[in-house]
């Protein structure tokens, strides 16, 4: 029997605005995966110290404060020095196309933008989890 996948959902920065990280978190749970939620206001520091405790497969981030590209090459830069590079990094928010390649291009997975499906989320992290998880982990 595989594990169920594990997925680490944070809103880092100041945005207060949850509730679509809460549908998603909700959805992720009905597919089968483990949530953890780590709430409001988290720093990138705060978040890769829980996905390492928790031993996640990967980390959602919702950001609609406009600080995307800030947050999220912190989340990946902790990752890698931390030696969890294996970590799935995804999210979505107020995002515009440009950066989204930009970010894409620095390691961040699939990020997604107002009226993306929950399907759509659930069906990524099925197809990309798996070959992440055969990396080698390093703590």
């Amino acid at each position: 029997m595989q594990k169920k996948f594990r997925i680490l959902l944070a809103k880092p920065g100041l945005d207060g605005h949850d509730r679509g990280i809460k549908v998603v978190a909700s959805a992720l749970r009905d597919a089968g995966m483990e949530v953890i939620y780590t709430g409001l206001r988290q720093t990138p520091e705060m978040i890769v110290a829980a996905s390492i405790q928790e031993d996640v497969d990967a980390i959602g981030l919702s950001i609609l404060s406009g600080a995307h590209m800030t947050l999220f090459p912190a989340v990946l830069d902790l990752l890698k020095r931390k030696g969890a590079g294996r970590i799935l990094v995804f999210g979505g928010g107020i995002i515009p196309e440009k950066d989204i390649e930009e970010l894409e291009a620095m390691g961040v997975g699939k990020l997604y933008t107002p009226g993306a499906s929950t399907r759509e989320i659930i069906d990524y992290l099925k197809k990309t989890i798996p070959g992440r998880r055969k990396e080698e982990k390093v703590f």
